[in-house]
């Protein structure tokens, strides 16, 4: 399961030092503004990608299911099959520009948002953080 909380041990705030301290990130390319996206080990390898921001864990993301939502929401669903999951407790928003659209779900300041596919109609990611992460970077871009 992938909740606004993270995955297993890869839990929202969590230290990157110390993830890799305990063997759990298989490898790291840096990003810009204090930004370091990661890959994952074990059971999770291969399914989750990671972002740091200073050190500290932001992003939890797959483009595979599982994992699901705590309400069973996964990658492969369409739109309509997330309003249905998550009536007025979601929105089909869209970016700045006006060039894509997701499923944003908001738990207090953490969001999930649920992007689309590049190829065919639906999710094709999946993605849990803070709103001050995850949400800006879809509305806004990568802030680099």
């Amino acid at each position: 399961m992938l909740s606004v909380r993270g995955a297993g041990v890869y839990r929202i705030g969590v230290s990157l030092a110390a993830l890799t301290n305990d063997g759990h990130i298989d490898w790291t390319a840096p990003g810009c503004a204090g930004v370091v996206h990661a890959g994952v080990t074990g059971s999770w390898a291969g399914v989750l990608l990671l972002a740091f921001r200073d050190g500290r864990l932001v992003e939890v993301g797959t483009a595979t299911a599982p994992p699901r939502s705590p309400a069973g929401a996964s990658v492969g669903m369409s739109f309509d099959d997330l309003e249905a999951i998550y009536g007025s407790r979601g929105a089909l928003i869209r970016n700045d520009a006006g060039t894509a659209e997701a499923y944003l779900v908001r738990f207090g300041s953490r969001v999930e948002l649920f992007t689309g596919h590049p190829i065919r109609p639906g999710v094709g990611y999946f993605q849990v953080g803070p709103a001050s992460f995850v949400e800006r970077n879809f509305r806004q871009g990568r802030a680099c």
